[in-house]
């Protein structure tokens, strides 16, 4: 296998972001739950599955929410990642029922960061 360079990484980069439903203008949200082993174990599928509901209850049908693999941050799941259009994603760490409910209020409904759960952002 051919060993892939800094050029090779920045070309899929922006092809993922080209062919992102967000960049495409059918959502303005996109909702990332990583559950990988390590946060399936962690709480992972109670996290999505308030999730789940916190979006049929809001009405929207603008919001997607995603289920991906592990992000590399084991020690912090659950772990859910927050693209809105135009913004810079946000990584949110150890999270539950409850905290994923404030979080999706008021980062998601509001616009709003919930610094107190942040791990990191990403541009």
């Amino acid at each position: 296998m051919k060993k892939l360079k800094v050029e090779d990484l920045d070309r899929i980069k922006e092809e993922f972001i080209e062919g992102s439903k967000l960049q495409k203008g059918e959502r303005t949200v996109e909702i990332l739950v990583h559950m990988g082993t390590c946060g399936i174990a962690a709480g992972a599928e109670e996290v999505f599955d308030s999730l789940k509901e916190e979006i049929e209850n809001s009405g929207r049908n603008d919001i997607e929410i995603v289920m991906t693999g592990c992000a590399g941050m084991c020690s912090s799941e659950p772990n859910v990642t927050i693209r809105r259009l135009g913004e810079e994603a946000v990584i949110y760490r150890d999270l539950d029922r409850e905290k994923i409910k404030e979080v999706f209020r008021k980062h998601v409904l509001e616009g709003e960061i919930a610094t107190q759960y942040v791990l990191a952002k990403i541009r």
